[in-house]
């Protein structure tokens, strides 16, 4: 009998427990560790923000659903991780694995620049807490309105957040006459906007542009928060940005527990891994989501992380509980990687952007995607809403992806893992070590 523990319940962790229990046989145990008793949606975490929404409505309870599926849960936080002995602690106890999943998510380096997050003088809607932090200051400013400040400081890996929460502070402003009130300025360490951490991105700098343009959005560019302080920011150009309200993402790094492992992780705790998302050192150790190291496909003046979208991250589940049931000699099969093709709602209140790539990291060899592609229009607003609502359905119901689900994702060219005894067009083992 195996031992397969995961650390976190999130858009990772969860559907790789829900597939590892419907694959393996009951001998094998799956157990969840989770810092908190919900699954809560990130991506609709700006709607939070913004009043759009209610935290309750994108979460769902833990434990009856684990329960239900007979996987073991454990509420706590891990502290220490011994990989020689293969145990994990958090508090005063303390289990053994097999195989350990990281699926943690980022932690954020608010400690990057003084001021920064909601213990400082900005906000975030990168968990739960922030969000709700986030909408509390936003009703505040909404009496007293001003200056908006809105972007990522270097080394956010995700940016859609930042422009669906500048162009729905927009939208929600001009519902409620105050726009005329509000300057709105947009800062991002990308190149240029709509580079989104990966550049090539088809029209999507174009789009981004223009919708910044149509609404009256200033976008600074190239551009590095370097101190905050009540009521301004200060960029390293030597401009300085004041403001009644601002929203700022926070730089991303892995976790203190496998920060401090020796040679776990980079210099940022994020976990290097091999094609099939295992550590290249630790064989009983694999990494799922954002926690995984992903090396840009190309360099910029200020460093950027990849995005790992939700599509991703439940792809890198697959490929791990997929590859897992073969060392456990459940499958008779080739192993297989994730093909990192993503696709990504960006919702903006009366409109928004599809961003599609196929794969997010381009042929090694010609630096091109088999698609890149950025959509928009009103349709976007409600694909994000419905699939929200399906993400949630699928996560009470305790089911990863379903047959239909991978059905659709053929009809549009789009798979979530690759045999890796099929040779592609890119070099993954270069790409994710």
């Amino acid at each position: 009998m195996a031992h397969i523990v995961i650390v976190g319940a999130g858009l990772g962790g969860l559907p790789t427990a829900y597939e590892l229990r419907h694959i393996l046989p009951k001998q094998h145990q799956v157990t969840v560790i989770s810092e908190t008793p919900d699954f809560t949606f990130i991506p609709s975490l700006p709607w939070v923000a913004m009043g759009l929404t209610s935290l309750e409505s994108i979460q769902v309870s833990l434990q009856p659903r684990l329960k239900q599926k007979g996987i073991n849960w454990i509420l706590g936080r891990v502290d220490y991780l011994n990989p020689q002995d293969q145990k994990i602690s958090f508090g005063e106890q303390s289990i053994t694995y097999d195989y350990l999943i990281i699926a943690t998510g980022a932690e954020l380096a608010l400690d990057a620049v003084g001021g920064l997050g909601p213990d400082g003088y900005t906000q975030s809607v990168c968990n739960p807490h922030h969000a709700v932090k986030a909408f509390q200051a936003w009703q505040n400013f909404l009496l007293a309105p001003g200056p908006l400040v809105v972007g990522a400081l270097p080394k956010t890996s995700c940016l859609g957040p930042a422009y669906e929460f500048t162009l729905l502070a927009d939208y929600v402003l001009r519902k409620k006459g105050l726009r005329e009130q509000v300057s709105i300025t947009f800062v991002t360490p990308e190149p240029y906007a709509g580079h989104l951490g990966i550049g090539g991105m088809a029209n999507s700098a174009e789009l981004v542009t223009k919708f910044m343009a149509e609404r009256g959005v200033e976008v600074i560019e190239n551009a590095a928060v370097t101190a905050i302080e009540p009521h301004q920011i200060h960029l390293g150009n030597g401009r300085v940005l004041p403001f009644a309200y601002s929203m700022l993402l926070p730089p991303f790094r892995g976790p203190r527990f496998v920060r401090q492992v020796p040679g776990l992780s980079n210099q940022d705790g994020f976990i290097p891994v091999l094609p099939t998302y295992r550590h290249p050192e630790y064989a009983s150790i694999y990494a799922v989501g954002v926690v995984v190291e992903i090396k840009p496909p190309e360099v910029t003046p200020i460093p950027l992380g990849v995005p790992k979208t939700g599509q991703m991250t439940e792809a890198m589940g697959m490929a791990v509980a997929h590859n897992i049931a073969i060392e456990l000699g459940v499958f008779s099969a080739p192993p297989v990687t994730p093909t990192l093709d993503a696709i990504c709602f960006a919702d903006f209140g009366n409109s928004g952007i599809l961003f599609l790539a196929n794969p997010v990291l381009p042929d090694v060899a010609t630096g091109k995607r088999r698609r890149a592609v950025a959509l928009s229009g009103i349709w976007v607003t409600w694909a994000k809403a419905l699939f929200e609502r399906y993400f949630l359905a699928k996560i009470r119901f305790g089911t990863a992806v379903p047959w239909f689900e991978k059905l659709a994702l053929k009809l549009l060219g789009l798979s979530l893992v690759a045999p890796l005894a099929v040779k592609s067009s890119r070099n993954i083992s270069q790409e994710n070590c």
